[in-house]
């Protein structure tokens, strides 16, 4: 193979950040002695300039109806105009067609909408920025929407979640193609830190909303993450806000949308993995400061949430390595 050919997908009203996560990574891979290199080209419907949704303006490479096989890697951008990209017969026709004829097939963002019109995801799990995950979930039933992973790897379908995560999807790529020397490489030459595991979340509880709106609950909310290794129990935690647990709960699901008990395993978790990333703390000392009572009961968890043990976790996205 003289060069893996890649070809990505842009339609009126692309994200350009999805593009360029994707073309910038292996055109670096590339600099960096990539064997064989990538051939990275953009394709769009008539070969018309790709209009992103920022305003900006990108000259395809290729135009889509007239891109051939093999492709060693087919990659569907996203971005607002992916309603109207899968509303598309002839978009939709000629991905699936290109598809028949890659060795890997992808989607960034929104672009999952394409692959799923295009019946390439049915009955496999497929991810997609956590904005859009439900509308995905009712337009296209058949596939098994995971809003909750960064990327998702089913056989030779990947999709990945919301706009950066194309880095991490692509980093990924380069790994399995190149190995993971030349993947850490091309990450410090991008200054980001490694790539994130795929199963890592999109959106962290911290960051992702605002305070409920339940005054009650947003002072459970308080007490859990500020008391991480207190007793967390529901009935700690309903004596505490003077309710019964069951009315707590359905105060939980009504306005955080999940029960008490997942949001501090998942409030522990989260916290257990900024320490991992930021600290030289043992294994212990993590666990116990986020209410595991043991550094196994932590393993257990981390790898339920991330798939990954924590060990391998700290190892990747340590930020205190020397």
């Amino acid at each position: 193979m003289d060069e893996r050919r890649v070809l990505v997908v842009g339609y009126d009203a692309a994200e350009l950040l999805d593009i360029a996560c994707i073309t910038s990574t292996l055109e670096i891979t590339n600099l960096h002695g990539a064997t064989p290199a990538y051939q990275v080209r953009l394709a769009s419907p008539g070969g018309r300039p790709v209009t992103c949704a920022t305003g900006l303006t990108l000259m395809a490479h290729e135009t889509l109806e007239r891109v051939t096989g093999p492709l060693d890697t087919l990659i569907v951008s996203g971005g607002l105009g992916h309603g109207k990209a899968a509303a598309d017969r002839s978009i939709v026709a000629h991905v699936r067609r290109l598809a028949r004829e890659s060795r890997r097939i992808a989607s960034v963002c929104t672009g999952t909408s394409v692959l799923a019109a295009a019946g390439l995801l049915d009955g496999r799990r497929a991810t997609t920025h956590w904005g859009w995950a439900s509308n995905l979930a009712s337009r296209y039933p058949e596939v098994i929407v995971d809003p909750d992973p960064i990327f998702i790897r089913d056989g030779r379908l990947c999709t990945a979640a919301g706009v950066t995560s194309a880095l991490d999807l692509t980093l990924s790529f380069v790994e399995e193609d190149h190995g993971a020397a030349l993947a850490r490489s091309v990450a410090r030459y991008l200054v980001t830190y490694l790539q994130r595991p795929g199963n890592q979340a999109q959106m962290s509880m911290f960051t992702s909303a605002p305070p409920p709106a339940d005054e009650l609950v947003r002072q459970v909310v308080d007490h859990v993450t500020a008391h991480l290794d207190d007793d967390l129990s529901a009935a700690a935690l309903a004596a505490r806000a003077g309710v019964s647990e069951r009315h707590l709960t359905r105060l939980f699901l009504k306005h955080l949308g999940q029960t008490p008990g997942r949001f501090i395993r998942q409030a522990r978790v989260e916290a257990a993995a900024h320490l991992l990333a930021t600290t030289t703390l043992p294994m212990t000392a993590v666990a116990a400061r986020c209410g595991f009572g043991t550094a196994e009961t932590l393993r257990q968890a981390f790898v339920a949430r991330y798939g990954i043990p924590p060990s391998h976790y700290r190892a990747t996205q340590s930020t205190t390595a020397t």
